[in-house]
C-alpha cells in the first residue's frame, strides 16, 4: 500500500466575492486547484480524493479525471470533509495525506518531507507548522515543558499567552491511515458554528498518550491559504517571484523581474533576455538567444531561436528562427512568420504565413494571406479580405513587390516576381513578372511589364 492524498475542495469562498468557485480563480495562468492536484499526483500513483462541494460541477470540468472525487454536500468542517473520503481511501493506504486546494505554493518536497516523517513516526500524526510574527489567522501550536505537542488551539478561542505563540498550525497534516479512519467519525462538534475540525485529532492524540510530530516551513508563502481577493495579489506575486527565479537560473536574462509576468507553463530557452514590462502567458515556447520586450505580450505562441520582440502583441502565433515583430505591432491567431521574416511598425497579420526573408515593414494589415519568400509588402498594404459574409484569402508570390498603399482585394493572386504600384487596388490576379497599376489596377505591357 501506499500513500493516499485527500485534497480539500468544497467550500465557497464567500471572502472572494464571486461567482467562480474560490478553488478556480487562476494563478500564473491556470486555476489554483491544479497546482494541488499536480504535487499531490507526483507524490503518489494513487489518484488523489478530492471533496467537493460548491461549485462541484465546475471544478469536475476543469481538473477532468485525474482525481477520484467525493462530495461534501453540507460544509460541516475539514474534519467533516475527510469523513467523505473514507469509503474511497480505507485499507487501500498506510497514510494519508490531508492538503488545501486553495494553498497553491505548497511545493512537492515539502509534502514528501511530511510523508517521510510520519513514515518514521511511531505516532498517527505529523503536521506542517510555521514560525512567524503574522498568524495570519492560523491556530497556535501549544507545547508543554518538553516541548510535546499537546494541542492546537484556534486563534478565535485563545487566550492572550496563547497568542503570543509564534508556532502556527499550517493545516496540512499526514496520519497514519488506520489510526485517522478510526477517529475522525468521533471528532466532537464545534461551537458556535456546529463544525467538526481536522485540529481534534491533535489534541485526541495527545490524549491516547501518542506523539504528534512536526514539520517546519521555512517558506511562510508556501502555506498561504488564499481567502481574498488579496490573498490571490500575494500569491500571484510570491509565485511569480519563484518562477522567474527558477528562469533566471536556467540562463535566462530578466532586465527587471519585477516586472517580467512568466505565466506556469511557459518555456524559455537559455540566453533569452526579457525587458521589463513583458508578459509570457499561456502554452508559450520561447527559443534561445531572443530578445523579448520592452512592454509586450506574448501568448499561446512559439518563438524560435533569436527572434526579437520589441512592444507588441503576439497571440497564437509562430515565429520562426530569426524573425522579428515590432514595434507596436500585433501578430494575431494564425500568424506565421518564417525563417529571418520581418514585421515593422504598426504591422497587423492575421492567419496568413509571411515567407522567409518577408518583409512588411510598416502600416499594412495581412489577413488570411500567404506571402512567398522575399516578398516586400509596402507600407498601407491592405489585404481586403471580407466581403461582409465570408472571408476570402489573398496569395502574394516569392519576391513579389507590393507598392505603398496597395488595396488587395480578395480573393486575389500576386504572381511569383510581380509587382504593383503605389496606391493600386488590385481586383483580379498578376502574373508572374506582371507589373500592375491604377484604381483598379491593369497590367501593363510593352516596357512596363517585368520578363
Amino acid at each position: 500500500m501506499s500513500l493516499g492524498i485527500v485534497i480539500l475542495a468544497a467550500g465557497q469562498g464567500t471572502r472572494m466575492h464571486s461567482t467562480l468557485p474560490k478553488v478556480l480563480h487562476p494563478l500564473a495562468g491556470q486555476p489554483m486547484i491544479l497546482y494541488a492536484v499536480e504535487a499531490a499526483r507526483a507524490l503518489t500513483d494513487l489518484p488523489p480524493v478530492l471533496v467537493v462541494g460548491y461549485g462541484g460541477e465546475k471544478v469536475r470540468q476543469v481538473v477532468g479525471e485525474a482525481v477520484t472525487y467525493v462530495e461534501q454536500a453540507q460544509q460541516r468542517g475539514t474534519g467533516h470533509a475527510v469523513l467523505q473520503a473514507q469509503p474511497a481511501l480505507e485499507g487501500r493506504t498506510t497514510e494519508v495525506l490531508v492538503v488545501y486546494a486553495d494553498m497553491p505554493l505548497l511545493k512537492e518536497a515539502t509534502l514528501r518531507r511530511l510523508w517521510e516523517r510520519q513514515r518514521a513516526n511511531p505516532g498517527p500524526i505529523t503536521m506542517l507548522t510555521l514560525v512567524s510574527d503574522n498568524p495570519r489567522g492560523f491556530g497556535r501550536v501549544v507545547r508543554d515543558e518538553r516541548g510535546t505537542v499537546v494541542q492546537i488551539v484556534e486563534e478565535a478561542v485563545a487566550t492572550p499567552e496563547q497568542m503570543a505563540i509564534r508556532e502556527l498550525n499550517a493545516g496540512v497534516y499526514c496520519f497514519d491511515a488506520e489510526w485517522l479512519w478510526s477517529h475522525v467519525g468521533l471528532i466532537p462538534l464545534s461551537l458556535p458554528k456546529r463544525e467538526y475540525y481536522l485540529t481534534c485529532l491533535i489534541g485526541m492524540a495527545t490524549a491516547e498518550g501518542q506523539r504528534v510530530e512536526t514539520i517546519p516551513v521555512e517558506d511562510a508563502a508556501e502555506v498561504l491559504g488564499i481567502n481574498t481577493r488579496a490573498h490571490l495579489a500575494e500569491a500571484e506575486a510570491a509565485l511569480r517571484s519563484r518562477i522567474n527565479r527558477r528562469w533566471m537560473e536556467a540562463g535566462v536574462t530578466m532586465m527587471d523581474p519585477a516586472t517580467t509576468y512568466i505565466e506556469a507553463y511557459v518555456t524559455i530557452g537559455p540566453d533569452t533576455v526579457i525587458w521589463p514590462n513583458t508578459y509570457l502567458r499561456g502554452q508559450t515556447r520561447v527559443g534561445a538567444g531572443c530578445q523579448i520586450g520592452p512592454n509586450s505580450l506574448i501568448e499561446d505562441s512559439t518563438i524560435g531561436d533569436g527572434c526579437r520582440v520589441v512592444a507588441s502583441v503576439v497571440e497564437e502565433a509562430v515565429m520562426e528562427e530569426g524573425s522579428d515583430v515590432g514595434p507596436f505591432s500585433h501578430l494575431r491567431p494564425g500568424a506565421r512568420l518564417e525563417a529571418g521574416a520581418h514585421v515593422g511598425n504598426f504591422g497587423e497579420v492575421k492567419n496568413a504565413t509571411l515567407g522567409p526573408g518577408a518583409k512588411m515593414g510598416h502600416f499594412s494589415y495581412l489577413g488570411d494571406a500567404g506571402v512567398g519568400a522575399g516578398a516586400n509588402i509596402g507600407a498601407g498594404t491592405i489585404t481586403c479580405n471580407f466581403d461582409g459574409k465570408q472571408k476570402h484569402r489573398t496569395e502574394i508570390g516569392e519576391g513579389a513587390f507590393i507598392g505603398s498603399d496597395t488595396m488587395l482585394v480578395a480573393p486575389v493572386r500576386v504572381g511569383k516576381g510581380a509587382r504593383t504600384g503605389a496606391g493600386s487596388v488590385v481586383t483580379r490576379d498578376v502574373p508572374d513578372g506582371a507589373l500592375a497599376y491604377g484604381v483598379p489596377a491593369r497590367v501593363r505591357e510593352g516596357k512596363d511589364r517585368k520578363d
